[in-house]
This record gives C-alpha cells, sequence and structure tokens, in this order.
C-alpha cells in the first residue's frame, strides 16, 4: 500500500460540491423560514454510490430513518432533497409519514425511483413539516451545475450558520483525476458522534458501497467526531458521501492499489468540513484546535483532545485571552485514560507552559498577543507512548447564550 506521505492532494480553489462530474444543485425559498432559501436539493445525474452516518443521539428524525431504508435497499441514491426551518423530529407517526411523502414528491417530479432519494431536515425540534409549502418548493427546484445553484443549495441548509461551509479537492487515482466537494451546515449542538450538523459530499470516483461506508466510518472518527461547539448532541446530524463513478475509472476496494489515495481524499475533504463547522461554533470568535501526542494509542489520543476542546473552561479562557493553562491540566485528567501525570507538556501556540509537568515562567504578554488571534492551537505531549490525535472546537462567548436563548423566536 501507498504511504500516506507520498500521497498528493490538490485544493480545488473555487471549487465547490458541485466540481466533480456529473452532479446538481438547486435552493428555493418554499416559505418554512422567513424570507430565506429553506429547500435545496443535490442530483446526480447517474445513480451514485451512498455511504452515510448518523448522530447517535437515540431521537433519530423522521428523515434519517427515511434515508436509512432509501440506502439499505441497493447502496445508492441519486438525489437528496433537504430542507431548514424545521427538523421534523419528535413528531411521531405523522412526521415519518411526511418524510417518506417528501421523498415521493422527489421522486415524481424527477422521474426517479424513489429509493434513490434521501431525506434531510434541520431546524425546530417537535414541529410538523408544513407540507404544502415543502410540496410546492419542490415544485420549483430546477437542479444546475453553476456555481450559483451551489450557493442556493448552500443557503437552503443554514440555520444559525453565519457562513457556508465548502470545499473541493482533488487527487489522481488509477490515472484518472478524482475530484471530492462538500458543504455543510452546522454551528451550535455540535458534540458528535454528530450533532445538529448535516453534511453531503460529491465525488466522481468509481467505488462500491461496502468500501464507501468502511472508508466514510473510518474518517468520520477523525474529522466530524472529533469537534464539539458546546456539548449538545441532536436528531438529525448526518453526513453523506455520494460517488457516482463518473471519473471512469477501476472500482475502488480495500484491496486496490490507490485506496490509501481515496481515504485520504476523503480524510481531507471531511476535516475541512469539520473545521468550519467548528469555526462557526454559535458566538463563536475563535477555532481552537488541540493536538496530542504521546499516547498509549490512537482512541485516547483523540478522547483526551476532544476532552480538552470541550471544556467549557478551556473554552472560556480562549474567549478571554487568558492563558490558563491549568484548565488545560485539569480538563487532560478528568478522562478515564491512564496518564503519567509527573510526564505532560503543554502549549498555548509557540509558548511552552509546562515541561515534564513542571511549570515554566513565560512572558504573560507573549500568551495574551497570541490569544487574541481567531485560530489558537494547544499542544499536549503525554509522553507515554506513540499515538497522536487532534480535535477541534470554539470559544464561549456572551452571544452563545443570546443565539440559544431565543432560538425558535
Amino acid at each position: 500500500m501507498q504511504a500516506v506521505s507520498n500521497i498528493h492532494i490538490k485544493e480545488v480553489k473555487g471549487g465547490s460540491f458541485l466540481s466533480p462530474k456529473g452532479f446538481l444543485a438547486a435552493g428555493v425559498e418554499a416559505g418554512l423560514k422567513n424570507e430565506k432559501k429553506d429547500v435545496g436539493m443535490i442530483l446526480s445525474e447517474v445513480p451514485a454510490t451512498c455511504a452515510a452516518v448518523y448522530t447517535t443521539n437515540q431521537f433519530q428524525a423522521a428523515p434519517i430513518k427515511v434515508s436509512q431504508d432509501s440506502i439499505s435497499k441497493e447502496g445508492k441514491i441519486q438525489a437528496v432533497i433537504a430542507n431548514s426551518g424545521c427538523a421534523n423530529a419528535c413528531t411521531g407517526e405523522q412526521g415519518l409519514r411526511d418524510a417518506y411523502e417528501t421523498r415521493r414528491l422527489v421522486a415524481q417530479k424527477f422521474n426517479l425511483n424513489e429509493h434513490l432519494i434521501a431525506v434531510a431536515s434541520t431546524g425546530v425540534i417537535g414541529v410538523n413539516l408544513p407540507m404544502e409549502k415543502l410540496a410546492a418548493g419542490i415544485e420549483q427546484l430546477e437542479p444546475g451545475d453553476a456555481l450559483e445553484q451551489a450557493v442556493a443549495f448552500q443557503t437552503a441548509i443554514l440555520t444559525t450558520d453565519t457562513m457556508m461551509k465548502t470545499t473541493c479537492f482533488s487527487a489522481q487515482i488509477n490515472g484518472k483525476t478524482v475530484t471530492m466537494g462538500g458543504t455543510a451546515k452546522g454551528s451550535g449542538m455540535i458534540h458528535p458522534n454528530m450533532a445538529t450538523m448535516l453534511a453531503f459530499i460529491t465525488t466522481d470516483a468509481n467505488i462500491d458501497p461496502e468500501g464507501l461506508q468502511t472508508g466514510l466510518s473510518e474518517v468520520t472518527e477523525k474529522s466530524f467526531n472529533q469537534i464539539t461547539v458546546d456539548g449538545d448532541t441532536s436528531t438529525n446530524d448526518t453526513v453523506f458521501v455520494l460517488a457516482n463513478g463518473m471519473a471512469d475509472h477501476e472500482t475502488l476496494t480495500p484491496e486496490h492499489t490507490d485506496w490509501p489515495v481515496f481515504i485520504e481524499l476523503l480524510r481531507v475533504t471531511c476535516e475541512s468540513l469539520a473545521k468550519q463547522i467548528a469555526r462557526d461554533g454559535e458566538g463563536a470568535t475563535k477555532l481552537i484546535e488541540v493536538e496530542v501526542k504521546g499516547a498509549k494509542n490512537e482512541l485516547d489520543a483523540q478522547m483526551i483532545a476532544k476532552q480538552i476542546v470541550g471544556s467549557n473552561l478551556v473554552k472560556t479562557a480562549v474567549y478571554g485571552a487568558d492563558a490558563n493553562w491549568g484548565r488545560i491540566i485539569s480538563a487532560i485528567g478528568q478522562t478515564k485514560t491512564a496518564v503519567n501525570t509527573g510526564n505532560v507538556d503543554i502549549a498555548i501556540g509557540p509558548i511552552v507552559m509546562l515541561k515534564g509537568s513542571v511549570p515554566l515562567v513565560f512572558s504573560e504578554e507573549e500568551a495574551l498577543d497570541y490569544l487574541q488571534k481567531d485560530f489558537i492551537q494547544i499542544f499536549v505531549d503525554l509522553h507515554n507512548g506513540e499515538a497522536t490525535g487532534k480535535a477541534w472546537g470554539c470559544d464561549l462567548s456572551y452571544d452563545y447564550i443570546k443565539i440559544n436563548a431565543s432560538y425558535r423566536s
């Protein structure tokens, strides 16, 4: 197998989830929200291999159940219909009927088999979908491949987001250029194993369903499942990957020589979207990245990194530009992983504050200057092994409370 270090992944500047061959999109204003686009779809010219991962919240919303039903038929999807403004979660049998009816309406409009359609919703929990408005919105959808069509879809899935999340990369696989693009929404209730986030990833790679699901599940653990905003998980979170095979190369499987290339392409795409979600946390002013090395195993490193970035005390210290490394070591100690407490290093950016568990004298002025930046890195060395892990989150500001205190109004 090819080593990851030798793999060249190229960022496609100005690219989007419509950059891979054969994908179209649309977004319209259907009246589910006030004067904003709120219904969108992604359409592949041909049925695409599909993999998905979902929230672990026990109250999974109706759209998830319908999407699971669709994908289970043959591992392929040709269209995804998404709406914002209403999560269609905790809506009982009526909610499930509405999700299936949404799928039927899309199938009818675009002359597709129902099982080739996935459904995604985001918004207020416990409210039934306004089906007349949604049906009218579906009728307005006219997918295209222009950048404005991508923007229309991206706008239609936003809730409290302050920005659209988009990314695109390419790589050489089996002698062909394979492109992968993605978009996502999410800014609050983010504490994956995923939460209030939706991500849609498209690629023209040719891959079998089992391999794609294996790859997505593996990559999700190191990307979407390593972000946190507020420690809450939601009911609708889903990541879809659609691979329509239009790059026209040999079918990829884990045994293929270029399998590591595809996995790295998927990883950088997912990590890019995950970091954008974390950066856009409700009320956030800074993106925080925590890198842990020297752990006994990768899981320990990931758990500790996420514990640190998820600590409200760490998040508020970053917001206040307070170089309080004691909050970081306290977060490490709260995990269930075995730590050599006598030999831990901690640095905030370039400033080492703890070495071998011994506090160092550092410049408070230098630390303040660094912590006023909008991208903050925290480094931890456990000196306990060779494994590493990363996690991403954001600071916790006064605006987070303002936004969530009036979410329904």
